[in-house]
């Protein structure tokens, strides 16, 4: 089944609790990240289009990944009395005293795709995807594939203090910890960006042999990956054969890669964030069911068997 069919099923469940009047009306603050990535640019049109199904009032503000930004636009909200607050945090630390201050208010906050360092009394939920689990699936797929050859990886990380950055090296680590064939090399972010991407790979390629050291580039996101690749390609290797690429979001452009024979492996993160999101927001404020702590979605693994081309075609439509 195509990511796009699997959103359809899922927003055709939606679609029957947006006939509760309590999604009407409603307003509700998102405080977005910015648009570093085609996977951001995805959350922020699906959770635009799924609040405009439920007839709500969506107050959006782009952080420019800048975490003062967002913390300006939540006491923004929190004047303006929103009924609930989204949030897609840029860092993972330095939260409570506003969120503290949404909870005096009496406003709901939750964190989409991000988890942040602070009392969990102080947030409603949490929906994201299991980023540890992320990071492991990738490990996993690097360790089958290369089996007991040695392998040298670099690795391209997220921003510096992200929930993400830090998960998926983790979840890498331990896939990769009891297989001494396979090492990190060299590890330096990339800020989740296309260009910062390649702009470092260029650096990994000059400092290890012109490349020809390098068994495989592990990024935190496609984007970073994408950018990788083009730098593997200018410096005269075949990214996929040369250097295996394995990253995270399964975001269109990875796979365009996966056809032209440059990628090798993704695993999905949804862009629809939202859908659970307003779900959880619409039952507790019908009558105060308390969501799930933590609400997890899928982490799924795609490689070049997996039908690239129908999955870029169903994708492109998303907002990547």
């Amino acid at each position: 089944m195509t990511f796009l069919r699997r959103l359809a099923l899922g927003a055709s469940v939606i679609a029957l609790a947006c006939t509760s009047a309590y999604a009407a009306d409603l307003t509700v603050g998102f405080s977005q990240i910015g648009s570093e990535s085609g996977w951001r640019a995805a959350e922020t049109s699906v959770t635009k289009q799924e609040a405009e199904k439920r007839g709500i009032d969506l107050k959006f503000a782009d952080a420019q990944q800048k975490q003062e930004n967002q913390i300006k636009a939540l006491r923004g909200f929190i004047a303006q009395g929103v009924d609930a607050i989204l949030v897609a945090p840029v860092v993972a630390t330095g939260w409570d005293d506003v969120l503290a201050e949404a909870k005096e208010a009496e406003i709901p906050v939750i964190l989409l795709d991000r988890g942040v360092d602070a009392p969990q009394d102080l947030y409603l939920t949490s929906v994201a995807s299991d980023q540890v689990k992320e990071g492991r699936v990738a490990g996993q797929w690097l360790v089958d594939t290369v089996g007991d050859k040695p392998c040298k990886v670099v690795e391209l990380q997220g921003t510096v203090g992200s929930t993400p950055a830090i998960n998926r090296k983790k979840g890498f680590e331990e896939a990769i910890a009891d297989h001494a064939n396979i090492t990190i090399i060299r590890s330096q972010t990339g800020d989740f960006t296309r260009a910062k991407g390649k702009e470092v790979m260029e650096g990994f390629l000059k400092a290890e042999n012109g490349g020809k050291d390098i068994c495989a580039m592990y990024a935190h996101n496609d984007d970073m990956a994408v950018g990788a690749i083009q730098a593997i390609k200018d410096a005269g290797l075949k990214p996929g054969s040369d250097i295996l690429v394995v990253s995270i979001d399964a975001v269109p452009d990875i796979f365009a890669a996966m056809v032209a024979g440059e990628a090798n492996a993704t695993v999905e993160l949804t862009p629809n964030m939202a859908g659970p999101a307003f779900d959880a927001l619409e039952a507790y404020l019908k009558d105060g069911t308390q969501p799930e702590k933590f609400i997890i979605t899928e982490s799924k693994l795609y490689t070049p068997a997996d039908n690239p081309q129908g999955e870029y075609d169903s994708r492109k439509g998303l907002g990547y």
